[in-house]
């Protein structure tokens, strides 16, 4: 399949600083990269050692001057860790006050790992700052910088208590270890983490707060609508509740990646982030994934059961003619059998006995091979017809997927090699069925035969 050259995306050089030397990080670092972007928090669920804290590091530093908190979370954390001391000062004078500078409230990026852990008293502050970014300090209720939080855990809470903290994280993604095809890889690749980011990396976050307001004016047409309509009775079906904030901020997420684009609509594309943001837990991203994958990006199997069956159909045709013996009255096969008796066994076959075997074979009228071809015909037609129809539809959709600045690439990948694998099949029964109709076209012919045309080729449709 011939792929057009694409211009490289403006995301591009943060994107490429986001997954430098980290294999499989196509999704966590776009899922990254768009929430700070839209000034939404992402949670990241997998096991220890799969870069996630490596990931809001460098989130970081694709923002320059950016203040940046980490801290690993326990039942033991107490709120001095995350919020800072108490001012003694303000203590001496009856306020209670914290001393906020380089802790949490201070931040524009932080990381929380092990989120989930942390006791109420935490977590009921934390839910002000995440969705409020607001942060009661003493009687004052202060605004915070907070750009993105970046949450890890191990797997999604299981305790109801945490449901609305963990609804506070617009985009989950799953972090799985590197796969079997990609471990050499992981054992080879080196891997640099610190060091200066390049300027080309950098986003301004007068650029982000630039992006946000532009994101107001986007538009959804008409069948980014259809499909929300569809996620949502596929949330129904599968018993997925996602609240209408949740919805909301789908729509005004959807709308900044459109802007980031250089687009004003929000297109079906951009739908690739439903999985990460209306998923109840890791296991329902797979469903929300092929979701995406058969509605935009036409994946869904076609059943072509038939047409495969139709080629089948008519190799064993043609085999079941061409060994069937000669008429009764053609003495063909007695010549044959002589022939073979007084050859030399050394020789192997001698010209008499390939003439004679020639000769042997059933000959069959020009009206019955003329049907036969265009029989198979008939069939060659319908299968180019579909052909040409997938091909097309392949070159669309690889165009469009290719020309989308944060599909992921292992998306891309997974997209062509569906299309690309259905045309070759396609390509291959075509191929099958112009050589059968090679073989009718040359059948042996009896122009003296009795011009009646054979019954039809037959094969099951279903």
């Amino acid at each position: 399949m011939n792929h057009e050259p694409v211009a490289a995306s403006v995301w591009a050089p943060m994107l490429a600083e986001l997954e430098r030397g980290l294999l499989q990080r196509d999704v966590a670092a776009r899922a990254l990269l768009l929430a700070a972007l839209a000034g939404e928090h992402v949670l990241l669920l997998g096991p220890p050692g799969t870069a996630k804290s490596e990931l809001a590091r460098r989130l970081q530093r694709l923002l320059p001057g950016a203040q940046y908190f980490e801290r690993l979370l326990t039942r033991f954390t107490v709120p001095e860790e995350l919020f800072g001391p108490l001012s003694l000062r303000a203590l001496e004078n009856d306020r209670y006050e914290r001393l906020t500078e380089g802790y949490l409230p201070a931040a524009e990026v932080a990381f929380l790992d092990e989120v989930f852990k942390a006791n109420s008293a935490i977590l009921n502050t934390l839910l002000g700052i995440l969705h409020e970014r607001q942060f009661d300090n003493g009687s004052q209720r202060l605004p915070v910088p907070l750009v993105t939080l970046v949450g890890a855990s191990n797997e999604q809470p299981q305790d109801d208590s945490l449901l609305a903290f963990y609804d506070r994280f617009l985009l989950r993604v799953p972090v799985q270890p590197v796969d079997d095809a990609h471990f050499a890889a992981l054992l080879t690749t080196p891997v640099k983490r610190g060091g200066a980011v390049p300027a080309s990396s950098h986003v301004a976050l007068t650029r982000v707060q630039a992006l946000r307001e532009q994101a107001h004016a986007a538009v959804l047409g008409g069948n980014v609508l259809n499909l929300l309509q569809a996620a949502r009775q596929h949330a129904t079906g599968t018993a997925q509740t996602v609240s209408d904030r949740r919805w909301r901020q789908l729509v005004e997420l959807l709308k900044l990646q459109a802007v980031s684009r250089g687009a004003d609509q929000v297109s079906p594309w951009d739908l690739w982030l439903l999985p990460f943001v209306l998923a109840a837990g890791p296991a329902d991203v797979a469903g929300w994934t092929e979701f995406f994958l058969h509605r935009v990006a036409h994946t869904a199997p076609v059943p072509l059961e038939g047409l495969e069956r139709a080629v089948a159909a008519f190799e064993q045709q043609l085999d079941i003619e061409r060994r069937a013996p000669a008429d009764a009255q053609d003495d063909s096969a007695g010549k044959l059998a002589l022939a073979r008796a007084i050859s030399a066994p050394s020789s192997g076959e001698s010209e008499m006995v390939r003439i004679t075997s020639d000769r042997a074979q059933r000959r069959y009228s020009p009206v019955h091979v003329a049907a036969r071809v265009h029989q198979c015909d008939m069939v060659l037609g319908q299968l180019d017809d579909v052909h040409e129809d997938f091909r097309s539809t392949a070159a669309q959709v690889c165009l469009e997927a290719r020309r989308h600045d944060w599909l992921p690439p292992s998306w891309l990948t997974q997209i062509e090699a569906v299309h690309e694998q259905r045309c070759e099949r396609l390509g291959q029964w075509l191929s099958r069925l112009k050589l059968v109709r090679q073989g009718f076209s040359a059948m042996p012919l009896n122009e003296e035969a009795h011009a009646t045309p054979p019954e039809p080729v037959t094969w099951s449709h279903t």
